[in-house]
């Protein structure tokens, strides 16, 4: 009988064996370090609480398409794990159904490949309903295409001439089943959720305020930075997708314009598609930003593969960041880096591009971001000369929140001001009662 492991998912504290496959390029250089991958694996593997007993990178000539592994390794696996008491192996990588159950036969434990390992990471971490479904909804999605390797030893039982199907084949097809029907009907209790978040967004939309994202690579400092502009606490911690729900919340830049600032779910390499696609609609405040701050952990060695992943996935969500006005880049975690470290990487940012070093942790560059958050949101607006009445406070407030003031001037019974509007508030200026100069 094939082995068949107890529970769905892992336990906290179970004890784990984390290993990287890689296909050896030979004189080309690996797109990403594989010890860099491995101790990514293992900071995975160490946010769902498992304990990770030893970890090794495997370098592979070609993949076997029945057990990845060859049989030396597997023979070497399965001795390790049988003497450690190994309850889960991580695979950092894709791992086919037929892969899995093979792989569960010959080492006598639970395997998890990269794509679980994630679900399992963000069926932990979701905190709101919305992000509950989203997670749901991708673990059916890839619950779906395993479901063969439940009922193998069931599909032996069927006797006859074999075409008439038996219990599994039945118990198989009722699974399907009843995870199609689960997947419709999250389906719809999400689209529930899109209609709310775009009644919201028309309703911010009526008192516009600019929407400022933050997206970066897992761990990259989104959330510290967040709580550090928003006087928030958002849970942050040293640990791969400490966020998974959005958090929206309004600051005001130091020339007085409010926007709202989004901290989203971390990106990360190889982000399974049906995550993608599940969190779409959490994401669709990075669709809607009129600006996308791109927040780098500069201090991972990774940490241009990390930039490229970032592109991969909001190309994959429709995000386009080749304009230069509606995006800013910003390297972190300055605070961990040696002086002539800083010097070095002052001098070779481009200076066609701006990137703002910063520290999100002691605060270091975050006037500076802020700045250029505000010179990004404000290049295309348009500046106006008002005056308006001293009673009108009303008219006053508005402006101060809706527009960035570059000059005030007090007069007995007026105020003049010199500001800036975006395109959107500029049609509303208009219409209030106030004196255009």
């Amino acid at each position: 009988m094939d082995y068949e492991t107890e529970r769905a998912s892992p336990r906290s504290g179970d004890q784990s064996l984390v290993l990287h496959p890689f296909v050896k390029r030979g004189e080309k250089k690996q797109i990403r370090d594989p010890e860099g991958c491995l101790a990514e694996a293992v900071s995975l593997t160490a946010a769902i609480n498992l304990d990770v007993v030893h970890s090794e990178t495997v370098p592979l000539s070609a993949p076997k398409p029945g057990t990845l592994f060859g049989e030396g390794k597997l023979e070497e696996f399965a001795s390790f794990i049988k003497h450690n008491d190994i309850d889960v192996v991580i695979v950092d990588g894709p791992v086919s159904p037929v892969q899995q159950r093979n792989l569960e036969n010959r080492l006598k434990a639970k395997v998890i490949d990269r794509t679980g390992l994630i679900l399992e990471i963000f069926g932990d971490r979701a905190q709101t309903k919305e992000g509950g479904l989203q997670v749901e909804l991708a673990h059916l999605s890839y619950q779906r295409t395993r479901l063969v390797r439940s009922w193998t030893h069931l599909e032996r039982q069927r006797g006859g001439a074999g075409f008439l199907g038996g219990p599994g084949e039945r118990q198989l097809e009722i699974d399907r089943r009843l995870i199609d029907e689960r997947i419709v009907k999250i389906k719809r209790q999400l689209e529930t959720v899109v209609r709310t978040r775009e009644l919201h967004r028309s309703k911010r939309k009526k008192v516009p305020y600019p929407i400022v994202a933050l997206v970066g690579y897992t761990n990259a400092g989104k959330s510290t930075l967040f709580n550090r502009l928003t006087q928030s606490d958002v849970f942050a911690k040293d640990l791969l997708f400490a966020t998974l729900d959005p958090t929206l919340r309004k600051i005001d830049l130091p020339g007085g314009q409010t926007v709202i600032l989004s901290d989203t779910v971390g990106f990360i390499s190889d982000l399974p598609t049906e995550l993608v696609a599940a969190f779409r609609a959490t994401l669709e405040e990075v669709l809607e930003a009129d600006l996308v701050v791109h927040v780098r952990d500069i201090t991972h060695p990774d940490t241009e593969a990390q930039k490229a992943d970032v592109f991969d996935v909001m190309k994959r969500l429709g995000v386009s960041v080749e304009k230069d006005d509606a995006y800013l880049e910003v390297l972190n975690k300055v605070d961990l880096l040696e002086a002539d470290e800083i010097e070095l990487l002052e001098n070779s940012v481009d200076r066609q591009e701006e990137k703002i070093l910063m520290s999100a942790v002691s605060g270091e560059g975050v006037e500076n971001f802020l700045a250029s958050v505000e010179r990004k949101l404000t290049e295309n607006q348009k500046i106006l000369s008002v005056k308006i009445p001293s009673e009108d406070g009303a008219s006053l407030s508005w402006i101060y929140r809706h527009g960035t003031v570059l000059d005030r001037q007090d007069e007995e019974e007026a105020v003049i001001l010199s500001v800036k509007f975006t395109p959107e508030n500029l049609g509303r200026v208009y219409k209030m009662p106030v004196t255009l100069l």
